[in-house]
Formats: structure tokens, sequence, C-alpha cells
């Protein structure tokens, strides 16, 4: 359902985009091990290289992880926060990191997020603008008042330019808020009750 103040995929991203960069093989190539009982996986030598002996990464090494693998390319790499909040995105475990299936279905959307910016980023000029921001916004199902889209502007914006790394942070924070608006707006809608508590930690957790 899509109306104003809400919407959006279920995924949060357009398309299907998805899989490993092309060319070449990822550290470790054809053959690398996993931990036990880990299925061989064409990402797996990415997560393996920086993740610690219980499977897991942190933060500062998904940011190490992703720089390794130029996933940003001729954008720049991720800063620390965006990590912290793509790790936050996807952590239904409440344990600060990531495991590698938590791993693979973020550089899927990743991917679809990257190929969206491209798409917008007509001048590759590694930004984009108010408008062109409000466009992506409004192309992945998000129904957003002109005052709300003025707040992710001048949020995410420096000098009138949205960065890529930027542009994930603000796809991450919609992705994150919608589902835990979703989740408590039963009647579908587009209006919940947020005891303070919850609403503290929603907000803090992204």
């Amino acid at each position: 359902m899509s109306y104003p103040g809400y919407g959006a995929p279920a995924g949060g991203y357009p398309g299907g985009y998805g899989g490993a960069p092309a060319g070449g093989h990822p550290p470790g190539g054809p053959g690398f091990g996993g931990y036990p009982g880990q299925q061989q996986d064409p990402l797996y030598g990415y997560f393996a290289a920086v993740a610690g002996q219980d499977g897991h990464i942190s933060a500062e090494e998904l940011q190490q992880c992703l720089t390794q693998a130029n996933f940003s390319g001729g954008y720049k790499p991720f800063n620390l926060e965006t990590c912290r909040l793509m790790i936050n995105m996807l952590d239904r475990d409440m344990s600060c990191t990531m495991g590698f299936n938590e791993f693979k279905e973020l550089w899927t959307v990743l991917n679809g997020w990257k190929q969206h910016f491209m798409s917008i980023d007509r001048d590759q000029s590694g930004t984009v603008d108010p408008q062109e921001m409000h466009q992506a916004v409004t192309s992945m199902g998000y129904r957003l008042s002109p005052q709300a889209m003025n707040c992710i502007i001048k949020r995410f914006s420096s000098h009138g330019k949205i960065t890529f790394d930027d542009y994930v942070a603000c796809c991450v924070k919609l992705r994150t808020l919608t589902d835990l608006f979703r989740k408590r707006d039963q009647a579908g809608q587009g209006m919940a009750t947020f005891p303070y508590d919850d609403f503290i930690q929603c907000t803090m957790s992204t």
C-alpha cells in the first residue's frame, strides 16, 4: 500500500541488482575455504578477509571490507557512520555486528542503490542535486511531503549536493524507519502510536 507519508517496496530499493563485481575473483579466489558449514560463495573471500573467528564483522571491519572490494568504485569510500547504519539496518540479533548472510543481503541492497545512484548521476560528478534526490526517493516508492523531502535534503546534502555515501546513508535511514513504522501501523493507514521509550529506541537505532 502506498499513500502520502508512506510507501516504498519491501526491499527499499529499485530493481533486482546484486552479485559480485564483474571481473576477477574476490580475495581467496576459487576454492577459498569458509567457516565450518559455510557454503562457498563468490562474496565469501571479501567477508572472510576481515571477519574474526566468530564469523562476524563490526562497522570498522565492514568499512575495511567495502574499501578493499572497491565497492564505491570512483565514488568516495563509505565513512564509519554509514557503515554503522548499514549494520543496524540488518542487525536482527542486536549484536551490533554482521554475519555472512547479512553481508550478502547488504551487498545486494547496496548494488541496487549504487546502480540507482549512477542512473541519476548523469554527469558522473559523484553527486546528485536536490531535484535528482527527490526523483530517486520517489522512484523507490516513498511518498513524502515537500517538507519531509526538504528535511532529507538539509540533512544529507552539502552545498546543495548529495554524495554517494550520504545517498546510501539516506536510503538506509528511510528503509529502517519505514520498516519500524510499518510494524507499528497495524491498520496500514499511515498512522502509529509510539510510547516514548519505543520512539527513542527506534530513532537512536537508525
